[in-house]
């Protein structure tokens, strides 16, 4: 049975919850113990598929077609291990699922109450799947004291009670403040949150300060006084230059060794960091940089592009270079020129997204890397608009766009070389969608297999004519338009086993020029960089030797 790590926040949120939680995971590892990391949100959205890339950043999606938060992508790149389904869950969700039993007569009558049947419910939530792995890790969202967290705050607490001694420990990251004023670091924030904590009944086991000024021993031996905690486990936690820093910083302020004596493990296995220190030494030591632009819709929170700006650098790790992103709003060529904003770039990504907004700067980012032969990396809808631009401007379709533009429009005007997705193959049963299906959970999502073509350019970058992607859409490229498409020289290099929906598209004449329909960057990590990131960079790398 597994051991329960629960990692708490108190003060403010944004202290980094997820990457500790993704360090200690990491670290526990090195030691030789399995670990399955969990993300427990107070938020009453079923999941984030629906919320705003501004609220709440991208959406990580797991291999078996979960929608969930950004986090997950932190524990896979840290870790390893794919997050399932099961390892999230939010308010919505639980109370949805406490509604629908309660539907169906399930509790026989009784009054529904959040002790016992919500709290119930997130109970079973984190049993599941406890018996194959050595360590839990649950993160509850958003920070101690917050009303939509107290049934959460609550069924830990009954959790805990209920395992035998030594099977449950906490973990609570809190902010210490520096008064540049006074010239010192300020515990009584950390000490209310504490308070807070343990007054609905949690006692913390470690703490984690997040501090932008080394702890001085003294203020040390306050916390540990004030806050019940032994000195050894209050854990410093500095700002880094890097995130993937965070394992070896955490390892030598004591983290991994404070959980373990917590849970009385001893003596340790001593742990192996070597997969850590090579990534440190690679991104610390690079042999040049390359400039790439990121041309998206949601550039004013970079974390709605979490995942891809992270796989960007794992591409650079695979290549010794730093990876300079420059974020540029797509809505900007309604007023610049293209050329001079992209010039001087040594490659183009143009990421996923929603609706029409944008989309005719994100066709002239495509149509500038194909004239310019600058590689390029469309994902998702930045795939369709390269499509798209191919067929304006080279396959003579002067009105070819979206079936997305004209819904969301109402009226017609475009010949639709994007389409609705209305049926598919999962597994061994056919799904079927209608435009206005609800939007939540309702696309192409997950892992999916894709054939590719022999001696195309995406066959020899991952080496192989099989793969299997995870996928977040409910637009297709239109079949009838391949033949045309494929004589200009846009070639369909990945279809779906059924031959039914294209996943890849590459320009035969260009350097580097490549749009997927799935999303790589989420299986990208930075020991094992994802092969399209890699030579994608090795690519610009390439491009700034020649100027």
């Amino acid at each position: 049975m597994a051991r329960y790590v629960f990692i708490t926040g108190g003060v403010v949120s944004s202290l980094g919850k997820g990457l500790a939680s993704a360090a200690l995971g990491a670290l526990l590892q090195a030691r030789g113990f399995s670990v399955r990391l969990r993300k427990l949100d107070p938020y009453l959205n079923v999941d984030p598929g629906t919320m705003s890339p501004f609220e709440h950043g991208e959406v990580f999606v797991t291999d078996d077609g979960a929608e969930t938060d950004l986090d997950l992508g932190h524990y896979e790149r840290f870790t390893g291990v794919a997050c399932r389904k099961t390892d999230s869950v939010s308010s919505g969700r639980i109370y949805s699922n406490v509604l629908e039993k309660e539907r169906r007569g399930d509790y026989l009558g009784k009054t529904i109450q959040v002790i016992p049947h919500v709290t119930n419910e997130i109970k079973d939530f984190l049993r599941v799947g406890d018996e194959e792995v050595d360590f839990m890790l649950c993160e509850i969202g958003g920070t101690v004291g917050d009303i939509e967290g107290l049934p959460f705050f609550e069924a830990i607490r009954q959790f805990a009670h209920e395992k035998p001694r030594g099977e449950c420990i906490f973990m609570h990251l809190t902010l210490l403040p520096y008064l540049a004023a006074s010239g010192e670091l300020k515990t009584k924030p950390t000490q209310h949150s504490v308070k807070e904590l343990q007054s609905i009944g949690i006692a913390p086991d470690v703490l984690v300060c997040r501090s932008e000024h080394p702890i001085p021993e003294r203020e040390r031996e306050k916390i540990a006084l004030f806050c019940n905690v032994r000195k050894e486990a209050v854990v410093a936690a500095y700002d880094l230059k890097s995130i993937y820093e965070a394992p070896l910083a955490y390892h030598r302020e004591g983290l991994d060794q404070a959980v373990l004596d917590a849970f009385g493990i001893s003596p340790a296995p001593r742990p192996n960091l070597e997969k850590w220190l090579d990534v440190q030494d690679r991104i610390h030591n690079t042999d040049g940089e390359v400039n790439v632009a990121i041309v998206g819709k949601y550039i004013q929170l970079e974390d709605a592009y979490k995942s891809i700006k992270e796989a960007l650098t794992h591409g650079g790790m695979a290549n010794r270079v730093k990876v300079n992103v420059q974020w540029v709003d797509a809505e900007d060529f309604d007023r610049e020129d293209v050329g001079e904003r992209l010039s001087g770039y040594h490659a183009i990504l143009v990421p996923g997204g929603f609706g029409e907004r944008g989309t005719e700067g994100k066709i002239k980012a495509a149509q500038f890397a194909r004239e310019r032969k600058v590689p390029y990396l469309g994902i998702c809808l930045g795939m369709q608009m390269a499509v798209i631009e191919a067929a304006r401007n080279v396959a003579g379709v002067a009105r070819a766009g979206s079936e997305e533009f004209d819904h969301e429009k109402g009226e017609k005007r475009f010949e639709p070389v994007v389409y609705h997705l209305k049926e598919w193959v999962q597994g061994n049963h056919t799904v079927s969608r209608k435009a206005d299906d609800d939007k939540g959970g309702t696309m192409r999502l997950g892992a999916y297999s894709a054939n590719l073509k022999e001696g195309s350019k995406v066959a020899e970058v991952y080496g192989a004519t099989v793969i299997e992607e995870r996928h977040r859409h409910r637009y297709e490229v239109d079949l009838k338009y391949k033949d045309k498409l494929e004589s200009c020289g846009l070639v369909f290099s990945g279809m779906s086993p059924d031959g039914r929906l294209p996943e890849i598209v590459e320009w035969k004449d260009h350097p580097w020029f490549i749009g997927v329909q799935y999303h790589p960057e989420l299986k990208s990590k930075p020991f094992d960089p994802h092969p399209l990131f890699a030579d994608f960079i090795r690519a610009a790398v390439d491009t700034s030797r020649l100027v």
